[in-house]
């Protein structure tokens, strides 16, 4: 039977998402990827080239897959506060590329900005440029406030969004009894948040 090759690709794909989320850019092991998957890890080498460059196509696929469960529509562009809530409903329920990115942001060697380790940088830049580009829009019919940089707003609602995942001991401390809120008292939170903080405001000239 011949080699099925893409679906090859994608168990080892979906092993390092697991290695990378574990273990980091730095701690991965191919080895370790080949055993979750299966798969020889020679494969590795022929389909990706580097252990470096499966960081690259693992993030690329998450970053995809994130923004399919939740596109930046033009509704949602004009709402950041739920888009930023929907966001939120996804690290919940699939923290790993969260996790990828705190990795990322830790270990220098995958996380040079502009450098040519930044994983998947073009592909990332792309995805995020046409966000913003989303948030412009949304900024010329009013829906949003016109006196902070598109690129600004949409950090606002991706940053808040991931926060109270990124570091739960930090906002439990910061919160105190209030940490105990349920996720869904946290997401009407958030959403509240990002609204006030991206709307347009009363006595705002452009």
């Amino acid at each position: 039977m011949p080699w099925d090759t893409k679906r090859t690709k994608q168990s080892l794909l979906d092993a390092a998402v697991e290695e990378f989320s574990e273990h980091g850019p730095l701690g991965a092991r191919v080895d370790r990827v080949a055993e979750r998957a299966g798969i020889n890890k020679e494969r590795i080498y022929q389909y990706f080239g580097s252990k470096q460059k499966l960081f690259a196509a693992v993030l690329e696929q998450e970053m995809i897959k994130l923004a399919a469960a939740v596109p930046l529509t033009d509704d949602l562009a004009g709402d950041l506060g739920e888009f930023a809530g929907r966001v939120f409903d996804y690290h919940r329920s699939y923290p790993h590329y969260l996790r990828l990115l705190l990795w990322e942001g830790l270990e220098p060697i995958a996380s040079a900005p502009g450098s040519s380790s930044t994983a998947a940088a073009a592909e990332r830049t792309a995805h995020y440029a046409e966000d913003v580009a989303a948030v412009v829009a949304a900024q010329a019919v009013g829906h949003l406030r016109p006196d902070v940089a598109p690129a600004y707003l949409l950090y606002v609602a991706r940053a808040l969004a991931a926060w109270w995942l990124a570091a739960p001991v930090a906002v439990t401390l910061m919160l105190g009894a209030r940490a105990n809120d349920s996720p869904k008292r946290r997401r009407a939170i958030l959403v509240k948040l990002v609204r006030d903080a991206t709307r347009p405001c009363p006595g705002i000239i452009e």
